[in-house]
């Protein structure tokens, strides 16, 4: 969900004088679990040697590659218009300004 939501809707506002424009989370976009679907999740183990207790560490290696994966779903959705770049977050209005930039640029050409 950490991944999905950077990749889709978490950014930081700034004004002018690069002030920080939310006050709290409260006026931060972050994923909740309703906006989400289910997921079926499995455990693979793989131990290391490097320590005693054979673990490794955990970190963001789940989010690291949800922003990949999500990001590329939408191109790859967008490019019946010719889009091969979204900016995240992807957020509905960057979809659709991606979406209209194409096709105001393709009614130019033809």
């Amino acid at each position: 969900m950490q991944g999905a939501g950077q990749a889709l809707m978490e950014m930081t506002a700034h004004d002018r004088a690069g002030n920080v424009l939310a006050g709290s989370f409260m006026d931060y976009a972050l994923p909740r679990a309703a906006m989400m679907p289910n997921f079926s999740v499995e455990l693979a183990e793989d131990p290391t040697s490097g320590n005693p207790l054979k673990v490794k560490g955990g970190g963001e290696a789940g989010i690291t590659p949800a922003l990949a994966v999500i990001v590329n779903a939408i191109v790859d959705a967008l490019a019946v218009y010719g889009i091969e770049h979204v900016d995240m977050p992807a957020t509905p209005q960057t979809v659709w300004a991606a979406i209209r930039a194409a096709q105001t640029a393709t009614s130019r050409i033809t």
